[in-house]
Parts: structure tokens; C-alpha cells; sequence
């Protein structure tokens, strides 16, 4: 004869009642416990928050216990692209406004893109650079930048006494002039502000009235001249090193080689040998984008390639730093 050796376990009505009334007992004490500290709770908020502020855990939470202050900021740029700013250029009236600000007070920044390069914004302590970005104070960013007419919203709020800096986070653009100061508190005021006017302003200054200078002028169609005839070309143009700031433009050298020509149906690539990003976009910097072909961005050790297969002249740039131009013939 068999037996099912198997086993069957049974428990009583009353066991699983005693179990029921321990779960619900452990509920209510959790609920009691965690109510109680309601206060608790809502006046700690996490780090991340803290971090708006700008200091550590220790300095204290950053809350808005005071006013809101609304700055609305324009990223604007020069006919030549060198000189970069929020609101007015160098020396015009609201060029990078300061914000004066207590701690405990919030700033809702409204940017816009009014220019025709790309921009991203943020908010630092920083006071060089594009890093340290206090989270909640970014719009876009420099890996997908706010193109021209887009604009964005965020907000800082003061958790401690200091000067902070609202900047372009695109590589370069701080430096060439897009960065403004928040003072909050007792801080006084850094000597950034008359060092980014005589940086930046004054060599415009003197590069805008030396343009006019017959021999500039006389010599740059010579230089084109000699570039456009036919190179040697390998299938693959570089973005050098250094592109991101101007002065590439003065040789011919943000693209190399800055002007090939290749066959109808002939591949041609981009590699971007550079540290900051780039685009590679059909079209002229004074007259935008012609729809031909058109990279978006591309970090660095980055490539981009396309296929032409129709004759004619195709000229392009940089969308993030228009001073960078080449030029492709299709033959």
C-alpha cells in the first residue's frame, strides 16, 4: 500500500486573526510615527534642493521664505559673432544686468534665444568656466542648446551670502562675454564685471576700426583666391583644436582644409578633433541655414558625413561659432 508522504499545512481562523490584528497594529504605529512628524518632513527638503543655494548640506536648507524676483534675459550677439552677451552689448545700457538678491529670495528667469549661434543657460558659483551648475537654474544645455527664437524658464534661490554667476553654458561663450552677476546678501560685487567689458569690449573696438584698413580689405579676396583653388583632399575635413574661440577665422583654418572639391556622389566627412562641440551646417552665418545639410551637434571625437550629388557651391558653418565657415564644390 502507498502513502502520500507529503505535507499539508493548515492554520486556525483565530492564528490568522492574531496575524491580521499584529500587520494592522504595526501600520497604525508607523502612521502615528510618521504624522508626528509632519513638521519634520516638510521643513527638511533634500539635498538636491540644498544645493540651489550653493553651499553643502552644513550651510543650511535653501527655501524661499522671501520675495521673487523675474529677470528675463536675452542672449544676444555682435554683427562678427566675437562678442557675446545677455540683454546689450559692452557698453550699451542693461548689458548683463546685475541681480541683487537676500538670501531666501527667489529669481524666475525667462531666456530667450535672440541670437543665431546656439546657447544654453545656468547658474554658478563658479567664477570661471561652465561647470558647478546649480540644479533647477539650467535651460537647455550644451549638448541640446536652445536655437535661435527658442527660450526656457528656471529659477535660483539664494541659500547663503556670495556672488553667483548666471552664464551660457556652451565651451566659450562665458568667456566671450555671456556671464552676469548675482549678488546676494552683504557680497560685494567681484571685478569680473569690468574685466569682461575690457576683455571683450575693447578689442572689438580696435578690430572694428582696423577693418576699414584698405590693405585688410585689399588682401582677404587674394587669400580666397589662393585657398579656392583645388587641394589634395583625403574625403575627411578637421574641426582643429581651438575652434571654439575665435582666431581660426583670421587663416582660413576652423575647417581643414577650409575649401575642397570633390565629385557629384562623392562622401565627405567631418571629424571633430576639437574638445568643445560643433555643427557642420550648410549655409552662411549672415544668412542662416539653407537646408543642404546640417549636422547638429557633435561632441568632440565626434564624425559627420553626407553625400552630395548635385553641382554648385556649398558653403557652411558652425552654429554654435559662427566665425567657423568652409566650402565644398561639387563638380
Amino acid at each position: 500500500m502507498s502513502h502520500d508522504n507529503s505535507q499539508i499545512y493548515r492554520t486556525t481562523s483565530a492564528r490568522t486573526g492574531k496575524m491580521l490584528a499584529i500587520m494592522l497594529g504595526i501600520c497604525i504605529v508607523g502612521g502615528v510615527i510618521f504624522f508626528s512628524m509632519w513638521d519634520y518632513w516638510i521643513s527638511s527638503p533634500p539635498p538636491v534642493v540644498a544645493l540651489m543655494g550653493g553651499g553643502d548640506d552644513h550651510a543650511g536648507p535653501a527655501v524661499h521664505t522671501g520675495a521673487t524676483i523675474t529677470s528675463d534675459l536675452s542672449f544676444i550677439e555682435s554683427s562678427d559673432f566675437r562678442t557675446l552677451a545677455f540683454n546689450a552689448l559692452p557698453g550699451e545700457p542693461d548689458n548683463n544686468p546685475t541681480i541683487n538678491m537676500e538670501v531666501g529670495d527667489k529669481v524666475m528667469f525667462n531666456v530667450v534665444n535672440d541670437g543665431r549661434s546656439f546657447h544654453s543657460f545656468g547658474v554658478t558659483s563658479d567664477d570661471e568656466g561652465f561647470s558647478g551648475i546649480i540644479p533647477g537654474s539650467e535651460v537647455a544645455s550644451a549638448s541640446n542648446p536652445l536655437k535661435a527664437g527658442e527660450g526656457g524658464t528656471s529659477e535660483f534661490i539664494a541659500g547663503e551670502d556670495g556672488v553667483f554667476y548666471y552664464i551660457c553654458t556652451v565651451p566659450g561663450h562665458r568667456e566671450q562675454g555671456m556671464v552676469g552677476q548675482i549678488i546676494v546678501g552683504d557680497a560685494s560685487a567681484q571685478v569680473m564685471e569690468p574685466e569682461v567689458v575690457e576683455e571683450v569690449m575693447e578689442p572689438e573696438v580696435v578690430e572694428e576700426v582696423m577693418e576699414p584698413e584698405v590693405v585688410e580689405e585689399v588682401m582677404e579676396p587674394e587669400v580666397v583666391e589662393e585657398v579656392m583653388e583645388p587641394e589634395e583632399f583625403n574625403g575627411v575635413i578637421s574641426v582643429p583644436e581651438g575652434t571654439g574661440t575665435p582666431g581660426c577665422d583670421e587663416t582660413n583654418a576652423c575647417y581643414i582644409p577650409f575649401n575642397v572639391s570633390i565629385s557629384a556622389g562623392e562622401e565627405i566627412t567631418w571629424s571633430n578633433d576639437d574638445t568643445a562641440a560643433h555643427t557642420v551646417t550648410s549655409g552662411s552665418p549672415a544668412d542662416g541655414p539653407d537646408g543642404n545639410f546640417d549636422s547638429g551637434l557633435f561632441m568632440a571625437g565626434g564624425i559627420f558625413s553626407t553625400t552630395l550629388d548635385e553641382s554648385g557651391e556649398y558653403p557652411y558653418f558652425c552654429m554654435v561659432h559662427p566665425w567657423m565657415t568652409g566650402n565644398i564644390t561639387v563638380n
